[in-house]
């Protein structure tokens, strides 16, 4: 049953690298909200800095759980100057986005970066470097550049694009959470935790990212004092994981990075043997993400966890 848990947590460096950003002044709350995006074909959709998918080749996207309350809706596209907006809290329905082509050769470079970001960190480094050069002062490249090294292991360049990212932007809470995953990388756990710690405050209590990096961190340090037979450090660091990764979910609000935090937050209730937690985390993953490819999987989890419930003969 727990043969995808090391699948969940690699999974979760990928959200890392996802750059869940935290623009917005306060953390969205899930609703019923719906809107419907409609813009330029395979553009980016933020909801309060966090991504919540591309539009179609109709350039059309579809959010059926947005944020309750005010939020900042960003789009990025390709060519396309990126575009913010706030949305007022009885906003719902279509909203569109009319974008404006771009020649800025900054701008450009960095979606080529962000572009490449996945397939070729080498090529997507050079670019984010590009950008750097043509503005020096380009805060999002250089939180970009340091996202790049660090998954290519450049612990000591993507701390040098960090460190220059804070210098221009102090205060900047998505910095302070790459931060964060840079020491959390580098084995050094405290710094790793004061970092993801100011990032949330930063935010003003908004960072799910830093959050996320919280309850991994956690988690690993449950599995590494349990394997010592420290039960009391074990349960103790289950509690903090679990307490940061439904943290990240309630940010969250139902976009898509928030499927691998759902099934990290189940597994880490059922290490603690706390199974009706873990069956309700489960059963509001389906509530949001009934069709996801991980639902089968989901499914037969629960069906586990309720046998595990019943009385033994």
């Amino acid at each position: 049953m727990r043969a995808l848990c090391v699948v969940f947590a690699v999974t979760l460096m990928a959200v890392f690298a996802a750059q869940i950003s935290v623009n917005a002044q306060r953390a969205p709350a899930a609703s019923n909200r719906q809107i419907k995006v409609k813009s330029e074909p395979s553009a980016t959709v933020w909801l309060n800095g966090v991504s919540f998918g591309r539009t179609d080749k109709e350039g059309v996207l579809e959010i059926k759980n947005a944020p309750a309350g005010s939020y900042t809706i960003k789009v990025r596209a390709a060519g396309f100057k990126e575009f913010t907006k706030p949305l007022l809290p009885a906003q719902k329905g279509l909203v569109e986005i009319a974008l404006v082509k771009t020649t800025d050769e900054a701008e450009l470079a960095f979606q080529e970066a962000e572009r490449l970001a996945y397939s070729d960190r080498e090529r997507s480094a050079e670019a984010y470097n590009k950008a750097i050069r043509l503005r020096p002062n380009y805060v999002d490249a250089y939180i970009g550049l340091a996202r790049v090294l660090s998954e290519a292991q450049d612990i000591e360049g993507a701390a040098t694009a960090i460190r220059s990212a804070r210098k221009l932007k102090p205060g900047n809470a998505e910095a302070s959470a790459v931060e964060g995953r840079i020491y959390k990388d580098s084995g050094e756990e405290a710094k790793a935790i004061a970092a993801f710690k100011r990032a949330i405050t930063e935010g003003r209590g908004f960072q799910p990212e830093a959050y996320a990096g919280l309850g991994l961190l956690y988690k690993e340090k449950a599995e590494g004092s349990g394997g010592s037979g420290d039960i009391e450090n074990e349960e103790i660091n289950y509690t903090e994981a679990a307490k940061n990764l439904r943290s990240c979910l309630k940010q969250l609000s139902g976009a898509p990075d928030a499927i691998v935090i759902y099934q990290l937050l189940g597994l880490v209730y059922e290490r603690q043997k706390k199974h009706a937690e873990a069956i309700a985390v489960y059963e509001e993953f389906l509530r949001f993400f009934p069709n996801s490819a991980e639902a089968t999987a989901v499914r037969s989890f629960i069906v586990q966890l309720k046998k595990d419930q019943l009385p033994q003969n």
